[in-house]
């Protein structure tokens, strides 16, 4: 095809040349002889990658969690970590993070309390404390004696030295007293409120050994329960049952929860207990075997699930 213009022939192909610088025309791409280059599975540069910490237990509490990094690999590289300062797991969760070509860590605790010896040596464990706590080689020989195959004292002892990397880590604070964590208390003693005047919530956390840092998640919780008590309640109150503690101070929690329960029922109140935990699978169980024989409520889940946990991952990792 050809065209005149002031007595001169002009091809197609010139004309359309014209045509495009004249009008910004862009032809489609089946002119074009190179495509777009595609990058799968690759995090953009200077990107930082999240590393879920959780405590672990049976699949369906796993799987809880594995929901909200699903939900947080839709904007961030993230992997889970599931156990008490298991440095393996550690390892391969930021060895995956390393291969998608992120080039920072954050360290995201799914822990009530940054009060633990769980804290404290994950930290080492992640180049971010110089001295190693005392129980980390505690919990090292219980990750080796629960593996599938346990192997030499070798293997176990390895537990115990920092990971291998080159990456920058930074870690997080745990839930502590954290607004959206109070938010979610609040939301499951009201999902099983029926007249707030005339109940008394009692949150129940697991809490620590060392008396010390027991206090400290008290001083957090009852900052928790300032977020519940706007919603009307006759008294907020909390407490931990310290399941790992010697037997003496289990029995002394076990009295002291029967007795908040108790006291209520003279009071005229319902008892509406609130367990702070992050997944249902063994805790609340426990707390039921304390009150044998008492009459009262228990909430439906602990704080998962709940999109909110998405939120406030978010939240402290952006430094909220």
């Amino acid at each position: 095809v050809f065209s005149v213009i002031r007595g001169r022939i002009l091809p197609a192909v010139l004309i359309l040349a014209i045509f495009a610088l004249a009008t910004g025309f862009s032809p489609p791409h089946k002119f074009s002889s190179r495509q777009p280059t595609l990058q799968v599975n690759e995090a953009p540069r200077n990107s930082e990658g999240i590393l879920l910490l959780a405590h672990g237990g049976k699949p369906d509490w796993d799987a809880a969690v594995e929901v909200v990094a699903q939900e947080l690999r839709t904007q961030t590289p993230t992997e889970v970590a599931f156990g008490m300062a298991d440095r393996s797991a550690i390892q391969r969760a930021i060895d995956r993070l390393s291969d998608q070509g992120v080039t920072s860590v954050v360290a995201v605790p799914l822990f009530i309390s940054s009060y633990s010896v769980v804290i404290t040596s994950t930290e080492y464990l992640l180049g971010l404390r110089e001295t190693a706590p005392p129980e980390l080689q505690m919990l090292a020989r219980m990750v080796h004696s629960m593996a599938a195959h346990p192997t030499d004292h070798h293997e176990a002892a390895l537990g115990t030295k920092p990971v291998d990397g080159h990456l920058p880590i930074r870690m997080v604070p745990a839930f502590d007293h954290h607004a959206i964590i109070g938010d979610i208390l609040r939301d499951r003693a009201e999902d099983m409120s029926q007249s707030p005047e005339k109940e008394a919530v009692i949150l129940v956390a697991h809490g620590p050994n060392d008396s010390e840092a027991n206090v400290k998640w008290l001083a957090n919780m009852a900052i928790l329960g300032q977020h519940i008590e706007p919603s009307g309640f006759q008294r907020v109150e909390y407490m931990t049952v310290r399941d790992d503690a010697d037997a003496s101070v289990q029995a002394q929690a076990t009295a002291e929860l029967r007795h908040r329960i108790t006291l209520a029922r003279a009071q005229g109140l319902v008892p509406l207990v609130v367990p702070h935990v992050l997944s249902y699978g063994g805790i609340e169980q426990g707390i039921h075997k304390r009150l044998a024989g008492l009459e009262y409520r228990m909430a439906s889940s602990g704080l998962l699930p709940d999109p909110r946990i998405v939120a406030w991952v978010e939240a402290v990792v952006s430094g909220q």
